[in-house]
């Protein structure tokens, strides 16, 4: 049987993260003395990396903040989130015993993240998840951030992925671009932290609970 292989985003689609991602963008804003967001405001914010993460927050909270500012507390919320990363980080429902599932079958596993790579590992690791995957690639492994498709493909290249059909798990217009640049399938999760809702970018296959998510995976690799 061919090599088959399943790529998931991490944040808002493997792992419910945006408790954790809240109050470390949260502690950024109380130093600055600003006024501290809600969890769905945050929620919203996730998707293109914690430096957007930052330059949202900031808009939302007074005035922006030029590169050299982002950058400097870019350093401060990576620390204290690196700190902070899995104290209410869970994996959504059903995550696990879809992961189980496409193991059983051989299928190959990969995480492809707008989240820095190492921080990706801590947490994965820090939610018993880590164990599941072949390969994880953030934008600081190739120095290129979804939706540039080099990500996708790294990500397949080390998981030595040779030959058949891959499919990428997602809940956000990137990760729909991302495929879609790639050339690959793409699969949407609705309870992701997408400001739209992933659907409005049609993606190949919708999916609303991972428990439906081995007989999409099914279809986007045998089709």
């Amino acid at each position: 049987m061919a090599v088959r292989a399943v790529v998931f985003d991490l944040d808002g689609t493997l792992v419910d993260t945006a408790p954790d991602l809240w109050r470390a963008t949260n502690h950024i804003l109380t130093s600055l003395g600003r006024q501290p967001l809600s969890l769905d405001d945050v929620r919203s914010f996730v998707g293109h990396g914690a430096r957007a993460l930052i330059a949202r927050a900031l808009v939302a909270t007074g005035d922006g903040a030029d590169r050299p500012t982002v950058e400097k507390l870019f350093a401060e919320f990576i620390h204290y989130y690196g700190e902070h990363i899995a104290e209410g980080s869970e994996p959504f429902p059903g995550a696990i015993d879809l992961l189980d599932q496409i193991a059983e079958k051989g299928i190959r596993l990969g995480v492809c993240t707008n989240k820095l790579e190492w921080l990706s590992v801590r947490l994965l690791k820090a939610v018993d998840l880590l164990k599941y995957f072949d390969a994880v690639v953030g934008p600081d492994t190739v120095g290129l951030a979804k939706p540039d498709p080099a990500t996708y493909r790294e990500t397949l290249n080390r998981m030595k992925y040779e030959i058949g059909r891959s499919v990428m798990v997602g809940d956000s217009e990137t990760d729909v671009l991302t495929a879609r640049a790639a050339g690959v399938p793409v699969i949407g999760v609705t309870f992701g932290y997408a400001l739209r809702p992933v659907a409005d970018f049609s993606p190949d296959y919708l999916i609303s609970h991972f428990d439906e998510g081995c007989a999409a995976i099914g279809k986007a690799l045998d089709s």
